[in-house]
């Protein structure tokens, strides 16, 4: 299977510089692209980012001779125009926005590859095409990768790709699971294991305050603003990784013990809309959960099993069927009024999902 990585380089200075220049003109083709698809969209055209790509590149690019600098690889203005052309199609669907104009020092990233030639990688040094000989702090699999794409979190480069990889199943200790996200209990399974949630942000928000605060007040287009702007944009990222490493944790131990898993389809939109608790179901990163346990699941050998969103695993009784008509969140453990058995909501709630799996493997044998 397709497997991706990311990890932080080791740079110095000139190395930053390069690849901050990099960065810019990937940005400055995009932006170009856009207000050149926005220009011919409205003089009643149809633009596509092939169109685009072939003027850019016969009458727009030849004029401007700082794209030609030494050490620049000339392929990252082909991969903004497909970024650009991947927006664009999000947007058609109805799955994002209309595209923005990136903004300098806000998401930098770039593309590169090596002309269809596979990239060597392994160990800690890696050698990009064109920009030539770069560190990193974590020894990487000795493979083969593509194309890379290099990006910036506050002050801080990493370098991602894909590359190929047989993976093996692992054994499971158990046939089936079922997992009830909350945000009290981050993960409640239907083994009696529960995952706490750590609250990051909110563990975090004082700082996050203090140092936002001491942002807005430096004075504008400062170095003492620059400054105030790496330390919140670290913060910012640290509070990301820590969750990120939560959530690892927790999908890592599911897929690789687990042959069946069975989770609930949350409607995360319309739960983010309860403005009351839109911070804390935020901060629990439910999406990327999900996005986590997928491809684990082919990684590990694991089924995931998608329970219907209507489905009421947490009014139903776990021993009798019975289903409650009203549930208030504040009702933490579960009572039923037909056989008087009383259980904890979430632990509940996943033992009935785990009998969702139980109820496919009938069906399928």
């Amino acid at each position: 299977m397709l497997l991706s990585i990311k990890t932080k380089l080791k740079l110095n200075k000139t190395q930053e510089i390069l690849m901050a220049k990099h960065a810019g003109i990937a940005r400055f083709t995009y932006n170009w692209g856009l207000a050149t698809w926005a220009s011919l969209y409205k003089d009643g055209l149809k633009p596509h980012k092939y169109l685009l790509k072939k003027f850019f590149n016969n009458h727009v690019k030849p004029e401007l001779t700082w794209i030609k600098e030494k050490g620049i690889c000339q392929k990252i203005t082909q991969y903004a125009f497909d970024s650009l052309g991947e927006s664009f199609q999000r947007f058609f669907k109805g799955q994002s926005k209309y595209p923005n104009f990136k903004k300098k020092g806000k998401n930098d990233s770039f593309t590169i590859d090596a002309g269809g030639k596979p990239i060597p990688v392994g160990g800690t040094l890696i050698k990009l095409p064109t920009i030539g000989w770069v560190k990193t702090y974590e020894g990487l699999p000795h493979t083969t990768c593509k194309s890379m794409t290099i990006s910036r979190t506050a002050d801080s480069w990493y370098i991602s790709f894909s590359y190929e990889k047989e993976c093996q199943p692992t054994i499971k200790k158990h046939d089936a699971v079922g997992v009830d996200l909350g945000v009290k209990e981050l993960a409640t399974l239907s083994t009696g294991v529960t995952f706490p949630n750590p609250k990051h942000y909110k563990q975090n928000l004082a700082k996050l305050q203090r140092l936002s605060k001491i942002y807005c007040r430096k004075a504008k287009s400062s170095n003492n603003k620059h400054k105030a702007k790496i330390k919140l944009a670290r913060h910012h990222a640290k509070i990301a990784n820590l969750r990120k490493d939560t959530l690892q944790k927790i999908t890592t131990y599911l897929c690789k013990n687990h042959a069946r898993i069975v989770v609930e389809d949350l409607n995360i939109s319309g739960m983010l809309s309860n403005h009351k608790l839109s911070q804390a179901i935020a901060d629990c990163g439910f999406y990327e959960f999900k996005r986590q346990l997928e491809y684990k699941a082919k990684k590990f050998g694991s089924e995931i099993i998608i329970a219907d969103r209507f489905y009421p695993s947490s009014k139903t009784c776990s021993r009798c069927g019975h289903k409650k008509e009203h549930l208030s969140l504040g009702q933490r453990i579960y009572h039923c009024e037909n056989c008087g058995f009383e259980m904890d909501r979430d632990l509940n709630a996943a033992v009935n999902l785990s009998r969702l799996a139980k109820a496919c493997k009938s069906t399928e044998g």
